[in-house]
């Protein structure tokens, strides 16, 4: 059932500019943990207290002037199966920070290398209800790519238009009372939920707090 969501913002335009500003300000350096916006239990500070450590990328792709973001919909035969993520996974021994490891993810997955992507900065701690603690890091992605979905890891890479993320209205609220409820974006076939969702609309409240008082 759809419920009347809670979250409600004013929308922004979308622009390489509106990025830079944003991690360029004093809000982008607190880096305060982002919330988890779905009606649900909180997490623990004992799941918070042994959290792995886990880092995405949040590709961000500039095409003359127009953004998207970047999503991939996971295998059917790992775990989270069919879940729409953003690339990532946890720190391994060769990474040098979790930066290092989320554009390490980024290519093993899809064939993003690095020198594609600028770190234009990084967005609060997420914890997830699973035991996860995932550091975002939002990279602007320069064309051309040669993108390609490794085939034990990602079923098909999924571009959203990046002004759908920054309108309140793409969310959508849906459970059986407002006590148990969980937000969603649609994209066609794709259904955007869980933590992913969680972090796209993370970093649309962090973008919304760098901008001037009207």
């Amino acid at each position: 059932m759809q419920l009347k969501s809670d979250f409600s913002h004013p929308s922004l335009i979308p622009s390489v500019t509106l990025l830079r500003d944003h991690f360029s300000s004093s809000v982008a350096k607190e880096m305060r943990p982002l919330r988890n916006p779905h009606h649900e239990p909180k997490v623990s500070e004992q799941v918070k207290e042994g959290a792995r450590p886990a880092a995405v990328l949040i590709p961000i792709i500039s095409r003359q002037g127009e953004l998207t973001l970047l999503v991939t919909h996971r295998h059917r035969n790992i775990r989270f199966a069919g879940h729409i993520c953003f690339p990532g996974g946890g720190c391994e021994d060769g990474d040098e920070s979790m930066e290092h490891a989320a554009l390490r993810e980024a290519e093993e997955e899809i064939n993003l290398t690095s020198d594609r992507v600028e770190v234009m900065g990084r967005l609060g701690d997420y914890y997830t209800q699973t035991g996860y603690r995932i550091s975002p890091f939002v990279g602007l992605v320069t064309p051309p790519l040669g993108l390609k979905a490794h085939p034990d890891e990602v079923e098909e890479i999924i571009e959203i238009p990046f002004g759908k993320v920054l309108r309140s209205d793409s969310y959508q609220l849906v459970g059986h009372s407002n006590e148990r409820a969980h937000f969603s974006l649609i994209r066609d076939r794709a259904r955007v939920a869980g933590p992913t969702v969680s972090i796209m609309m993370g970093l649309y409240e962090e973008l919304l707090r760098s901008r001037p008082a009207t």
